[in-house]
């Protein structure tokens, strides 16, 4: 199955799509797809028909997103730690992913009638050579799409992205576009290539989150489905939502907690000048400047590289 789906929804879930988009959406809804080894054990097939079973749920879980009118969506596709496995199942899984990954490339027409932008983040130079330059072009071909997102981590962790962005704030402090009374942790939200998550589900029945998007989930939604990852359904998906809908006044409230924090945190580091505001605006320019050229040595690097 391909990562764009050419069939539309039943009228039914389109239907029931258009009464859950009365309430709030989240914005940006992350995945930890666990359960494709399980499932292949249980239907009993090749762990890595289990695997090639997961991307085509994946596929149907987009189009689920799309319909609903979700912005952002991420995808843990392979830790860093799954590096620790067999040697026969790392060489089969990167192999399906050359596959997967050359197969959305053909479809670049339609990703960018769709407006999809699509981000591998994680330690690329992991992965295999050809692998990396397949993740590089995706990200080069697609950059120019906006209407949506997809993220997809490979060898990734959160503790490495997490480091990484303390490596990309220094490299800012060296070249002058940041000043150390800068850091905060609103800046690392800003660094981190993922944004803050608003719904985060795990299929499988494990309730942890096993390194992933860690900074970013401190405020989500977590919702831990029981159905393996191929298995997850429709109705499944919509009672996440359902349920963060649900929670969605208390969320709110957290965050502007929060939000209000922050403020608090920003205004102590400019106590001492005189026009807080203006210095508040100065170094919001220098944040969003760095940011800037953060993403454009990122996407030159990919473009390098590929």
């Amino acid at each position: 199955m391909a990562l764009v789906c050419k069939e539309r929804l039943p009228w039914y879930h389109r239907l029931y799509s258009s009464i859950l988009k009365v309430g709030p959406i989240p914005k940006h809804l992350a995945f930890i797809m666990d359960g494709n080894r399980r499932y292949a054990v249980k239907k009993h097939v090749e762990r890595i028909e289990g695997h090639s079973q997961g991307f085509d749920k994946l596929a149907e879980v987009l189009q689920w997103c799309q319909e609903l009118g979700v912005e952002e969506v991420t995808v843990y596709a392979f830790s860093a730690e799954n590096f620790k496995r067999s040697k026969e199942e790392v060489d089969s899984l990167m192999e399906l992913a050359r596959t997967k990954f050359e197969r959305i490339l053909k479809e670049k027409d339609k990703l960018e009638e769709l407006g999809v932008r699509l981000c591998v983040v994680g330690e690329l130079d992991m992965l295999p050579d050809s692998l990396q330059t397949l993740a590089k072009q995706l990200i080069t071909t697609t950059k120019n799409n906006y209407k949506c997102k997809l993220n997809v981590c490979a060898a990734y962790t959160s503790r490495l992205e997490m480091t990484q962005a303390v490596r990309d704030i220094k490299w800012g402090v060296d070249e002058g576009l940041i000043y150390v009374s800068d850091i905060s942790e609103r800046l690392m939200d800003k660094t981190l290539q993922i944004p803050k998550v608003d719904l985060l589900i795990r299929t499988s029945g494990e309730v942890r989150l096993s390194d992933f998007l860690l900074w970013q989930s401190s405020l989500s939604y977590l919702s831990f489905l029981r159905h393996l990852w191929p298995e997850m359904t429709i109705w499944d998906f919509y009672g996440a939502i359902l349920l963060y809908q649900q929670s969605y006044k208390y969320k709110k409230q957290e965050e502007e907690e929060h939000e209000e924090e922050l403020r608090k945190e920003e205004l102590m580091m400019v106590s001492n000048e005189n026009n807080q505001e203006e210095a508040l605006k100065m170094r919001k320019n220098r944040i969003n400047n760095f940011i800037i050229k953060l993403n454009e040595k990122r996407l030159a690097n990919c473009m390098t590289d590929s």
